[in-house]
């Protein structure tokens, strides 16, 4: 079995990182590092350079990766893309709601830039789903927009709404690190 290391301090992405990757066959270890993230309107800038940072703390042989997302709403010229973690610190799912009170066009996505490093190469995997912003938050499940997001592909529930399983079939961070785990095994093939 094959293993990765996971740069992060989110317990929510870990759990669904180590639940898709396990169907390869590769298991997630957390790393406990502090990141640092540079300011930039590029998901994968952001990965890459988080990933450089991680790499000059830790010295490790294998497999590290860090992962950035970020909700896109097209409404709003696609903020808070990279800003997402901060916006929802600072206002949460409310002030998203509330930006989007009135807004017919709903339309938004949620993007996860991956960024692996394997014997000194970085290489990166991307991930988008869409969908459209819901009128209400619904769901406990999940965390951060979650429960604002509905993906086009679900049944109408939102990300918050639905079990990890559920949310791993079509979520942004399941198809980057499914990309991911394809690299890392050679094959397309979920074992």
């Amino acid at each position: 079995m094959r293993k990765v290391f996971f740069a992060t301090g989110n317990p929510h992405k870990l759990k669904e990182a180590k639940r898709v990757l396990s169907k390869y066959g590769i298991t997630v270890e957390q790393l406990t590092v502090k990141r640092v993230e540079v300011q930039s309107e590029s998901l994968e800038e952001i990965a890459r350079f988080s990933l450089e940072h991680v790499m000059r703390e830790v010295h490790l042989d294998g497999v590290v990766l860090v992962e950035d997302a970020g909700l896109f709403i097209e409404a709003l010229n696609g903020f808070p893309g990279p800003y997402s973690s901060y916006v929802f610190s600072k206002i949460g799912n409310e002030g998203i709601l509330k930006l989007m009170d009135g807004v017919e066009n709903r339309r938004a996505k949620f993007e996860s830039v991956v960024a692996a490093v394997n014997q000194s190469r970085i290489v990166t995997f991307r991930g988008e789903v869409l969908g459209v912003i819901a009128h209400e938050a619904k769901g406990g499940k999940g965390f951060g927009f979650d429960p604002i997001f509905i993906p086009y592909e679900g049944d109408g529930r939102t990300f918050g709404e639905l079990e990890v399983e559920e949310k791993n079939a079509l979520s942004h961070r399941a198809r980057a690190l499914r990309k991911l785990a394809e690299w890392l095994t050679g094959s397309s093939k979920i074992i």
